[in-house]
């Protein structure tokens, strides 16, 4: 774990467990306890897309599926402090089009690096476990604003793909060419599911609507901060951040 993840999630613990003294002599009735399911859609996106990505050619949903438990410590007038702990997977199939693409690779057991045109065909799959901290706001009495910071530990990695119908520039862009066909024998594949972050931090908002005193219809968009894989990582040559909505359903226990 970097000293930037460790100071992370010390704040955030240390956010919760001032917040929860200030408020000892608050009843134990007040604090609200919640299950959470939901689905989530997204991907792990460069911050602009290069010249060097031409093309979308596809984009297949996964079953990024959330599941957690959250706990409310309300404060004064309309605000509170939001925390819990969620399992939940977020991954991404996607088919692409580049030209002069940095990439690694490896064909008939060679390994091969350069400079890549052609199609890619990207799996990214990860599951976490995710400590959210957040400060809510009742703006009515349906409407609940939620932002703050999480900290992930992924507990599964994968980051594979392989790449076709196309060619690769060995080592530079005037390098060997190596043709890559379409048959499965004559690609090339990838995987750099060891490069990926353990741990992850970024920055989230949601927003609730109280369908019921129990029921809860949710909206959330996080943003990781500290890209998907490690800053050493130099083969894709953009920093990828993860970017996901996910839509849930709260329903509060207590």
């Amino acid at each position: 774990m970097t000293n930037s993840m460790r100071h992370t999630i010390l704040l955030m613990l240390t956010a919760l467990i001032v917040a929860s003294a200030s408020h000892a002599a608050t009843p134990g009735d007040n604090l609200e306890v919640e299950g959470r399911l939901g689905y989530s859609l997204g991907a792990a996106a460069p911050m602009g897309i290069p010249a060097s990505i031409r093309k979308l050619n596809s984009f297949e949903l996964t079953p990024n599926i959330l599941v957690g438990i959250d706990v409310r410590l309300p404060l004064r007038s309309c605000w509170g402090i939001q925390s819990g702990l969620h399992l939940e997977n977020k991954g991404m199939n996607v088919a692409i089009t580049t030209k002069g693409y940095h990439m690694a690779m490896v064909k008939g057991g060679e390994e091969l690096e350069g400079v890549y045109t052609g199609r890619v065909e990207q799996q990214t799959k990860a599951w976490m476990l995710t400590l959210p901290l957040m400060a809510s706001c009742d703006l009515a009495s349906q409407w609940r604003l939620r932002a703050g910071p999480y900290a992930s530990f992924l507990l599964s990695r994968e980051f594979s793909g392989n790449v076709a119908d196309g060619y690769l520039r060995k080592d530079n862009p005037t390098g060997q060419k190596i043709e890559m066909g379409h048959a499965m024998d004559e690609r090339a594949t990838y995987d750099f599911s060891d490069q990926m972050r353990r741990w992850q931090a970024g920055v989230a908002v949601g927003v609730d609507w109280l369908l019921t005193s129990r029921l809860a219809l949710s909206a959330d968009l996080s943003w990781g901060l500290t890209g998907l894989m490690h800053s050493s990582f130099k083969t894709v040559e953009q920093t990828l951040y993860p970017i996901y909505g996910t839509l849930s359903l709260a329903y509060r226990i207590k």
